[in-house]
């Protein structure tokens, strides 16, 4: 059996991807780490990849100064399921129809949604239709407004050009309509696709804030995980200023507001983290034959 001679480009290669995976890993193991070190010893510095006092104190002290951060949770979590199913649904509807060669209005719709994608009316007039549409503290405002997003669609509806018309055309001497076709057979065919647009709307809802401090922050039933972070972030800057002026109240708390903002970054992120892995075989397959085609 013939085994391969290593070659100085594959020494080159693997220090550059050892290069790659430290780059990438240690900012997240380094917030980590300051997150879970006593909020006194982070004020020394020094922390790497690793808690040199190490507690949960910092965690505490989110969870429990904000009573609010638990139902936020909750609320992130269901716009984040039911934005992004909902944003599947009509995204591969609307892709499967604009990718039918018989349909009319097939070339008039896509040239809209590229238009779409390099003229947008602005926040002012944004905010106008939803206040008009009557969504202001409503929880469809996460929902309507992301719905549609013409780069979604137009990925969904190249992945859909590259499956064989003979498919549907069978279907359709079998008798089955286009309901069924779309269920039956499109639908299972794009799940490589489906998965990869389900990540990117699940991020983006996830990650929203802007939204609920625009439109929702009248309700506080609508609050999210993201918008309560950013409000505790603002105070930690705030309280930052208090420790500077010397506030013995706040030295008190043996908090540092360092840490408590890399605590406020691991919670943020760690969720939509775990969420990956199971998408992850499916994203580069459907991100590649999903690719606009020039």
């Amino acid at each position: 059996m013939k085994t391969r001679k290593i070659t100085v480009f594959d020494i080159v290669l693997l220090i550059m991807m050892l290069g790659v995976i430290i780059v990438t890993l240690y900012p997240f193991l380094n917030i980590l780490a300051i997150s879970l070190n006593n909020a006194t010893d982070t004020a020394r510095g020094g922390i790497h990849i690793l808690p040199r006092d190490f507690t949960i104190a910092n965690y505490t002290e989110i969870f429990g100064g904000n009573a609010n951060l638990l139902s936020a949770f909750g609320m992130s979590v269901l716009r984040t399921v039911v934005g992004t199913i909902t944003g599947i649904i009509a995204s591969t509807m609307l892709a499967y129809t604009i990718s039918r060669r018989d349909f009319v209005f097939n070339r008039p719709i896509s040239f809209i949604l590229v238009i779409t994608m390099f003229v947008s009316g602005g926040l002012i007039p944004e905010y106008m239709l939803i206040r008009d549409l009557g969504l202001m503290n409503n929880f469809m405002v996460y929902i309507l407004p992301m719905l549609l997003t013409a780069f979604n669609v137009i990925v969904i509806r190249s992945f859909m050009d590259n499956i064989p018309m003979a498919l549907t055309e069978s279907a359709k001497m079998d008798g089955a309509n286009d309901f069924t076709i779309f269920w039956r057979i499109i639908i299972p065919l794009c799940l490589p696709v489906i998965a990869t647009v389900s990540l990117f709307l699940a991020v983006g809802q996830w990650n929203n804030w802007f939204d609920t401090y625009l439109y929702a922050r009248g309700n506080s039933n609508l609050s999210t995980l993201q918008y309560e972070l950013m409000k505790i972030l603002d105070n930690t800057n705030v309280s930052q200023g208090a420790v500077t002026s010397g506030n013995a109240e706040f030295i008190a708390r043996q908090t540092n507001p360092q840490s408590i903002q890399m605590a406020i970054t691991i919670i943020a992120t760690v969720p939509i983290l775990l969420v990956y892995p199971f998408l992850q075989r499916y994203f580069v397959t459907g991100l590649t034959l999903g690719a606009v085609k020039s």
